[in-house]
């Protein structure tokens, strides 16, 4: 049932985005030449990796200088880049990665191995379900960019408090994986990004 919900919501999703995807895409291109989409490897379901697929927000090759983000003030980010941030238009493409099966609609979100190399045998359990869009620690964290840009050191940041708060919250997701579950959730997310 979820698989059969992810696949056809994301397909009427995607055909209803394409017009203003193109028009990202579009606005991308011109502001800073190069492809319209970003692509990560991230690790999913049982450990295997894949690429996740964003709108290119940063400038071409910034990832080198640091994978996390930190702040909307980041100068890494173009201008399209802070207006698709800021209303987490650059996620859509992922419900490609959602028709693909590499991730679902609602899950926990998928790390970069960098990290996931750091989880406990207690936190890789969130390994065996498949990763999402959104769970209760995209909501949570919803402005977690602006928070790693108060830190004088993002990354010790991230991975001894906010990674750590995260992987706790997935635990809450991972007690009852339901599609009723999987609705409220779908509705606290839109509910965030509409307020």
């Amino acid at each position: 049932m979820k698989r059969l919900f992810d696949i056809l919501f994301s397909l009427v999703f995607l055909l209803i985005f394409l017009p203003f995807g193109l028009i990202i895409a579009v606005c991308i291109a011109i502001e800073d030449k190069g492809p319209a989409f970003y692509k990560q490897e991230r690790i999913g379901r049982f450990g295997k990796p894949f690429y996740l697929l964003k709108f290119r927000s940063m400038r071409i090759n910034s990832d080198k200088s640091g994978k996390l983000t930190v702040g909307m003030k980041d100068p890494r980010i173009t201008k399209t880049g802070y207006f698709i941030r800021k209303y987490k238009l650059d996620e859509f493409p992922q419900f490609i990665n959602v028709l693909k099966g590499d991730m679902s609609i609602i899950g926990p979100r998928p790390e970069v191995k960098e990290y996931v190399d750091l989880y406990t045998s207690e936190q890789r359990k969130i390994l065996d379900v498949r990763p999402g869009i959104t769970d209760y620690a995209s909501i949570e964290y919803f402005d977690e960019a602006r928070l790693l840009g108060l830190s004088s050191n993002p990354r010790e940041t991230y991975i001894q408090e906010i990674m750590p708060a995260k992987l706790e919250l997935n635990k809450k997701y991972l007690s009852d994986p339901t599609f009723s579950h999987d609705l409220k959730l779908m509705w606290l997310t839109f509910r965030k990004m509409i307020n």
